[in-house]
């Protein structure tokens, strides 16, 4: 397959198999789509078995260069049964009929039949104008200068949509003086057979090179194993191809991991016009698709454009939707194998990523500024400025060293996560939704706060509340949208993490920190000390009646030691829920 007119394929394969069909039925019979395998696109119907009410003759089977020979299609019966409302037909040599089409055809009658430019000829085949029935087509065919020894007229018909043969047989015509072949290539029809049985992961690492999603899937009792295989056989290589979509599984080879060097823009792919892939094969069960084909490792002049199998390539896999035989864009991120592999080489059980390197680091860096450090800022900033009021770091008290420390590395964090997308996409991405949004603006609200805090008014200054109420409110907003940034995050294509575990694990992340908060907001009120009142006032009456102001001034400092105990034994079960949350998420990172 090719992917368009923007695609220069030199060392480029793009192999798709396309449950509703591979070409385009189109009833106006501008089919050049179909020129090689002369296959109409007819959602699952595959040519009939049984043998045509059609034939191709020929005004004489002996021609010389530059002849001219009277070509008719017709019924072989006058009933309406038996008309036909497209077809396609060309002359090829008979010794090669998978080759390119020999001559050119002028036509007779123009209002049922046009002429086709396939294999890069002008006029090198005829197709329908219409739908229109019809029991005969008359055409010229014009020999050419340099003709082959003998040609073999084929001919594609379709009676109806569900029912069409494909490169039928017509008369053969030979060269005037020629000698005859010695052998003729037998017909093979491009069109592909059914697979007997589903594929099989038997003999990935040793008799073929596989590549699989998830890693060590079996596709042959694995309905979600995404699965390619290929190993050299003879001249050629076998590729297999499996995985679960809605309307096609694809692979392609490239020397990168972008494809830049191949691809410009995003087009629609279209069929080759030479097919060079044989031995095609298909299935389709239970919303699996796989097919097989065999490809040689060098083709031959003309597919001059081919590229050789016998050198080191990136592996890609994608599926997606198609209707009408035209693809769409992939639904996930393509599989891409974590290493260059030549496709001749030894057999290997490769490993792949749908997540770029770069996009993982970011949503690691976002993950563990927005819901580790921050967080725990926070709860530092709010709950621990009482404690350690006389011990101090170069200068500073301990609370505010400690938020201070775990702000600057958020900010460092943000900073390098926000840049990576850009890195790797090479500029803005048109495709995650408002992800990117959400981004700038905690971006710029990251960068605002520390910049607020270095002009901050002194403590004692009557415009202090000014600034601590817009810190409060920025980090608040910030932190907020960070959340809701990081759940859109995780549902990006290119990082699509398995759903609903993630999206259940974030939740608890954010829950737990919610529910560590309200403890600590809960005990400053003095709402977890109602039993220690009630204790406190008992000893308080009690040393009222012996007037000893020791002992209260004792009880006293008892609970403010039991209170900072306790926000300490909730800080730490807090870090420990935290880092076990984000440790399960950055694992499931690493995985996809």
């Amino acid at each position: 397959m090719e992917t368009g007119v923007k695609m220069k394929v030199l060392l480029f394969l793009f192999a798709v198999c396309i449950q509703s069909g591979v070409v385009t039925s189109y009833s106006n019979g501008k089919v050049k789509e179909a020129c090689q395998d002369m296959m109409p696109g007819h959602h699952h119907h595959s040519p009939s078995p049984t043998s045509p009410p059609y034939s191709i003759t020929v005004d004489k089977p002996v021609f010389n260069p530059g002849d001219q020979i009277k070509v008719s299609l017709s019924a072989l019966s006058s009933e309406s049964k038996t008309r036909f409302k497209g077809f396609l037909l060309e002359a090829r040599d008979a010794a090669n009929l998978q080759g390119g089409s020999v001559g050119t055809f002028t036509l007779i009658d123009s209002s049922i039949s046009q002429l086709l430019a396939c294999h890069h000829r002008e006029g090198s085949a005829v197709s329908h104008t219409s739908d229109r029935h019809k029991t005969e087509v008359q055409v010229i065919w014009n020999a050419p200068q340099d003709p082959p020894a003998s040609v073999q007229l084929l001919a594609t018909v379709v009676q109806e949509y569900e029912l069409f043969w494909v490169k039928m047989p017509g008369p053969l015509l030979s060269l005037n003086g020629a000698p005859p072949p010695a052998s003729l290539s037998p017909q093979t029809s491009t069109a592909p057979t059914p697979l007997p049985r589903p594929f099989t992961s038997e003999g990935c690492g040793s008799t073929k090179t596989c590549l699989r999603d998830p890693e060590g899937c079996n596709p042959e009792n694995d309905t979600l194993c995404y699965f390619l295989s290929f190993k050299q056989v003879e001249q050629g290589v076998k590729f297999e191809l499996s995985g679960q979509a809605a309307g096609y599984v694809s692979f392609a080879l490239s020397t990168d991991q972008w494809m830049r060097r191949y691809v410009e823009g995003r087009t629609h792919p279209v069929t080759a016009s030479e097919n060079v892939l044989r031995e095609t094969a298909w299935r389709l069960a239970d919303g699996v698709i796989q097919c097989s084909f065999l490809r040689n490792v060098h083709v031959p002049s003309p597919y001059q454009d081919r590229f050789d199998l016998d050198q080191m390539y990136y592996l890609f896999m994608a599926h997606g939707r198609a209707d009408n035989g035209r693809t769409h864009r992939h639904d996930r991120q393509p599989l891409v194998s974590t290493k260059q592999v030549v496709i001749t080489g030894p057999p290997e059980d490769l490993s792949g990523s749908r997540a770029p390197l770069l996009i993982k680091f970011h949503a690691a860096f976002m993950l563990i500024g927005w819901m580790t450090t921050v967080s725990t800022g926070v709860i530092i900033a709010r709950y621990f400025k009482p404690d350690w009021p006389e011990t101090t770091v170069c200068g500073q008290r301990v609370w505010f060293q400690f938020h201070r420390g775990l702000m600057l590395l958020t900010v460092f964090l943000t900073f390098i996560g926000f840049i990576l997308p850009f890195v790797y996409r090479k500029g803005w991405s048109k495709r995650a939704g408002s992800h990117p949004y959400f981004g700038c603006t905690i971006m710029a609200l990251t960068v605002i706060q520390p910049i607020m805090a270095l002009f901050r008014p002194a403590p004692d200054s009557s415009r202090r509340y000014i600034f601590n109420w817009a810190h409060l409110g920025a980090g608040t907003i910030a932190q907020v949208l960070a959340v809701v940034a990081i759940f859109l995050g995780i549902h990006q294509q290119a990082l699509l993490l398995p759903a609903p575990w993630t999206t259940g694990l974030l939740a608890a992340c954010v829950v737990w920190f919610v529910l560590a908060d309200l403890a600590l907001e809960v005990h400053r009120r003095g709402l977890l000390r109602i039993g220690q009142f009630f204790r406190n006032f008992q000893v308080y009456t009690e040393n009222l009646q012996t007037e000893d102001k020791e002992g209260i001034l004792f009880v006293q400092s008892q609970d403010e030691g039991k209170g900072s105990s306790f926000k300490k034994i909730v800080l730490a079960v807090y870090l420990f829920g935290n880092l076990v949350f984000l440790a399960l998420l950055l694992a499931t990172i690493s995985e996809v």
